[in-house]
């Protein structure tokens, strides 16, 4: 769909964009589930270097961190900017589109690798405008989808053509833990099957061979939550069976225990290095190769940027 100004205003007054259906009319003010009204907001806009290799590189990733989302995760890492009872002037910015598309060309000129969309499902059609006015106006780095991997396939075909390399999480296989965490009890059907339009769109990897930054493809993400290697295994296995080596797995071990999960006993501490190392061994049993783990001493809050508004102004 070729997106305008008109569709964008129709689609954002019986909003359906995300797995919830809200139906609510965003062009008067109303809220949904993601917490947002009409227009863009925002809360951080930067080079970023933590993301995997073949999207960081040396350069940094160009990477908008857009406020609210359809998710929610209580344990979320960017819960201060996620979470719409946490948002305040401090961390959350009214953004024009042709302000945004101003943003992606200063990335540009920065260096950065790629333009990377951090949590952007619930403004989608705003997205599409302003993708399409930067490269008219000369952006030609990769687009980056960062997402939660909770979205509608309908909506994902609204960035068919626009987006190179989708990044989206597989948290759950458990219906149990997707209500019991996100309050979304289908969460994996509806993110296996975006995922598999996601890869559609995208195609099996492909590297830039002076680089070696990812071009296009798709890199699926699993936090490991602690005490839960089992749900780790049956979504490592579940993708593996599903795409062999035709996409990347990215297998975090960041989760941080933050104040919103004080009072949960089992999401109060850090995934422990024996956890970790179990599911890497898993991983490698069952033959993935296109695969990232991380190293080191992850889990802190020093891995969560602040989200003050840098680049947004």
């Amino acid at each position: 769909m070729n997106m305008t100004q008109e569709k964008t205003d129709a689609i954002m007054r019986d909003c359906t964009l995300c797995p919830r259906n809200c139906h609510v009319n965003r062009m008067d003010n109303g809220r949904g589930f993601c917490g947002q009204g009409a227009e863009i907001t925002a809360a951080r806009a930067s080079l970023h270097f933590w993301e995997e290799p073949c999207i960081s590189g040396s350069c940094g990733s160009g990477t908008v961190f857009f406020t609210g989302c359809s998710l929610q995760c209580i344990f979320c890492q960017n819960y201060s900017i996620a979470h719409p009872a946490s948002n305040t002037p401090r961390n959350t910015h009214t953004l024009s589109v042709r302000r945004l598309v101003q943003i992606f060309l200063e990335l540009q000129a920065e260096g950065a690798a790629n333009i990377n969309l951090v949590t952007a499902g619930h403004f989608l059609p705003q997205i599409c405008l302003a993708l399409t006015e930067a490269r008219q106006q000369g952006l030609t780095i990769p687009i980056v989808y960062n997402s939660s991997g909770y979205e509608k396939v309908s909506s994902l075909r609204l960035l068919e053509g626009l987006i190179d390399i989708y990044l989206p999480d597989l948290k759950y296989h458990s219906k149990q833990l997707a209500e019991q965490y996100s309050h979304a009890p289908d969460y994996f059907e509806t993110a296996s099957e975006a995922i598999g339009e996601m890869f559609r769109q995208a195609g099996s990897p492909v590297f830039d061979s002076n680089t070696g930054l990812m071009k296009k493809g798709v890199i699926v993400r699993h936090l490991l939550l602690p005490g839960r290697t089992g749900e780790s295994k049956r979504i490592l296995r579940y993708l593996h069976n599903t795409y062999g080596n035709n996409i990347y797995i990215s297998i975090m071990n960041q989760y941080t225990p933050l104040k919103q999960t004080a009072q949960i006993p089992e999401l109060n501490r850090p995934v422990s290095r024996a956890e970790y190392e179990r599911v890497l061994s898993f991983a490698d049993e069952i033959g993935i190769e296109n695969g990232y783990m991380q190293v080191g001493n992850t889990a802190m809050e020093s891995f969560i940027p602040d989200f003050h508004g840098e680049g947004l102004q």
